[in-house]
């Protein structure tokens, strides 16, 4: 069955807000951020073929989602090159070579390049606008994570590795009282203890770079939460109380 980008023909709209830049490059103070909908899995987005009109079963949805994206798996990893309307994803071998090596070199692995597809990139162009809802408003915000030893986005946390974490207000700091409280935490999904970074390499208000601590369980998803007493607007002095700065997304630990 083609992917029909068009279900309902309608125009998409969704709701942005200036956020501070938080990238060392920025050349302005404020980029756009969308406010997203909750974060869905393939049982999640079955869940909404009500929602937008889609006659074919969730279940059916499901299933065959869960089926195409086995097959896919299988052959990317066996060299082809997999196009659809949705996305392109071709397999990757990183690194330079001089033309005699037998073997890859130590820590290197083949790796995917996925990116939107032509016709999905022209729906987005055409369907969706933006409604702009003024300045985000929260006390910090983690925008950005970055696993250095894959080089992965908002997925990985590699134990014992560098954690780089853009944002802005993310400055750890807290008078005597409150030093054992204020740190970044890895929440582990479905409840139980927060592990705390103790090794934090760089403290700055828009990146902090973090140690993944060896107490994580590999193949357990975890929230970012930072605590701190800092202020956010710059400023002398603390806060008179905490504040938490959350993630929205997880990360897997391994």
């Amino acid at each position: 069955m083609p992917i029909d980008f068009d279900p309902n023909d309608v125009t998409h709209k969704i709701a942005v807000k200036f956020i501070h830049a938080y990238l060392p490059d920025a050349k302005k103070p404020y980029t756009l951020r969308a406010v997203h909908q909750p974060e869905l899995d393939i049982h999640g987005i079955a869940s909404k073929a009500d929602v937008y009109n889609i006659v074919t079963s969730p279940k059916v949805i499901e299933e065959g989602m869960n089926a195409g994206i086995e097959l896919i798996n299988y052959l990317v990893a066996d060299g082809f090159r997999i196009k659809t309307p949705l996305f392109t994803v071709k397999l990757r071998v990183p690194g330079e070579y001089d033309g005699s090596e037998t073997r890859l070199p130590h820590g290197v692995h083949p790796a995917a390049r996925l990116q939107a597809g032509a016709a999905f990139r022209k729906y987005l162009k055409e369907r969706v606008q933006v409604e702009f809802d003024g300045v985000y408003q929260g006390d910090g915000l983690i925008a950005e994570v970055r696993d250095e030893a894959t080089e992965l986005a908002d997925e990985a946390a590699t134990i014992g590795k560098l954690l780089t974490i853009h944002g802005y207000a993310l400055k750890i700091d807290a008078d005597a009282a409150h030093r054992d409280e204020a740190g970044v935490f890895f929440e582990p999904e479905g409840g139980g203890q927060a592990v705390k970074a103790e090794i934090i390499a760089v403290n700055e208000p828009k990146t902090l770079k973090v140690i993944v601590p060896a107490a994580l369980e590999a193949g357990r998803h975890y929230s970012l939460k930072v605590v701190t007493q800092s202020k956010v607007k710059r400023g002398s002095g603390l806060l008179k109380n905490l504040r938490e700065v959350r993630s929205e997304f997880s990360l897997t630990a391994q």
